[in-house]
């Protein structure tokens, strides 16, 4: 395949940057890790992969870094085909979970190591250095040594050594797993900084974290089994999944199952009707609901659900409450509560119609073929 690259898949083209998966597969023998991946990274995008362990997200990233050969398709980065390419030639900046820095340099040589692999004049590369550290808000560590940094600069370290070689492409393989929940918060806030003062970088960032996902991409591709299951902009995915997948791993939901009624408009759960959106579906189908819950409201109301209460969680600024209809568990999460019902009480339930989104039975991945 050569000269400019067709539109991918999804139905965006690379142009002058960005990332493009045509096609790719990857399979240690017969196990394929990564099947048929279509999927393109717009020049300046944050790309999350999100997904469960062995879903093939870390595989689609190190396909980019040119630590796997596909056993079919081809990796595009902007209008070059780097299939064949090895690492170096690439052009891309990494970091890793565990952010591998010498343990033997000092912050300034572990940020030149990749300058001087790529052979940067000499005299180049202390302002490089101290660019790249300035970025990340570690200037004045560069003389010390990794053992002497907590874990969170030790991470704006390793993301300096990646941004040090002014990569069109960065990267990251769950960067923030080895950090606590209060560095985290505060990483993912850098990430996005860094993202606005970086425009022109495009960013593919694996994580198993629906809240890193959520909170720093413009899109997300949801993997799973191998597969890309669902590709949008975190609102679209969570408020619109297209499959019972990307329900349930991105955000939080309830997923009932009902038959589409006769009547437009209506579907049956647990005996009672329900008036949902229907669209085109046929009378007479299984379909899935969808009702995030924190969507779901206490006491009677249109499309009202009563069962008894089996669990009750207090989450500080919210309680989330179970309550079992029919065999089934629904979940609502509420603002905190005065006075919680007793377990084992009857409550009732209630959602609005737009809050609920129908899903095909069984639907599938986006990459299906």
């Amino acid at each position: 395949m050569t000269g400019t690259p067709a539109p991918a898949a999804d139905g965006r083209t690379a142009q002058g940057g960005g990332i493009r998966f045509d096609g790719v597969s990857v399979a240690y023998g017969k196990n394929t890790v990564l099947d048929r991946l279509d999927l393109t990274v717009e020049p300046g995008e944050v790309m999350a992969l999100l997904g469960p362990s062995g879903s093939g997200k870390t595989t689609a990233l190190r396909a980019v870094a040119g630590f796997v050969r596909p056993a079919s398709g081809r990796v595009w980065l902007g209008d070059r085909d780097v299939t064949g390419l090895p690492p170096h030639k690439r052009g891309i900046g990494m970091v890793v979970q565990q952010y591998a820095l010498f343990p033997h340099m000092r912050v300034q040589d572990n940020v030149a190591f990749g300058l001087k692999a790529r052979k940067v004049a000499k005299a180049e590369i202390p302002a490089r250095v101290a660019e790249a550290l300035e970025l990340v808000g570690m200037a004045a560590y560069a003389k010390r040594y990794p053992r002497e940094l907590s874990g969170g600069q030790q991470q704006r370290v390793a993301i300096a050594r990646a941004l040090a070689v002014r990569p069109g492409v960065l990267l990251l393989d769950e960067p923030l797993s080895a950090l606590d929940a209060r560095l985290r918060s505060g990483m993912l806030a850098e990430l996005a900084r860094l993202h606005r003062e970086l425009p022109h970088v495009s960013i593919l960032y694996v994580t198993h974290d629906q809240v890193e996902a959520l909170t720093l991409a413009d899109r997300i591709a949801v993997m799973d089994k191998a597969r890309l299951q669902d590709c949008g902009t975190p609102q679209e995915l969570y408020r619109r999944p297209r499959t019972e997948f990307t329900a349930s791993f991105v955000g939080n939901a309830n997923l009932l199952p009902v038959t589409v009624a006769g009547t437009e408009g209506t579907v049956e759960f647990a005996g009672r009707r329900l008036d949902v959106p229907t669209g085109e579906a046929a009378g007479g189908v299984t379909a899935t609901l969808c009702v995030r819950p924190h969507l779901v409201g206490l006491g009677d109301g249109p499309n009202a659900l009563t069962g008894a209460l089996a669990e009750v969680q207090w989450r500080g600024s919210t309680h989330r409450l179970y309550v079992d209809v029919e065999g089934h568990r629904i979940k609502a999460d509420l603002r905190e509560l005065r006075d919680t019902p007793a377990l084992g009480d009857q409550v009732t339930l209630h959602f609005a119609a737009e809050d609920a989104v129908l899903l095909p039975a069984g639907a599938t991945g986006v990459n299906d073929g």
